[in-house]
């Protein structure tokens, strides 16, 4: 009996330190927003396009195989890049709706 006891204060002091006693601050990252987030991936592609250059010019990647991963680098780059500009632009025409319609912020 003491040993069944034991075992379940174990159980819950071992549960309460592993779930219960995670700090605030760990639990949740800071919240990105869609621009943000799209941001980091427009670098996260130039860098991609700059290591693809490389290794193709370090004879790693034949030709057709670095044409058709820089092709679709590329567009991916293209796609972030216009969608980062229909945010901002999208941004920048609200508060101007906004105030033609008679409304404040």
């Amino acid at each position: 009996m003491t040993v069944l006891i034991i075992c379940i204060l174990l159980t819950v002091a071992s549960f309460y330190y592993v779930v219960l006693s995670v700090p605030k601050s760990l639990a949740a990252g800071p919240e990105k927003t869609r621009a943000a987030y799209l941001r980091e991936r427009k670098e996260v592609i130039y860098e991609n396009l700059r290591d693809l250059n490389f290794e193709f010019k370090a004879g790693k990647f034949p030709e057709s195989d670095y044409l058709t991963m820089k092709t679709s680098l590329e567009d991916e780059a293209a796609a972030v890049l216009a969608e980062i500009a229909r945010l901002e632009s999208g941004a920048q025409v609200a508060p101007a709706v906004r105030a033609r319609k008679g409304q404040t912020v």
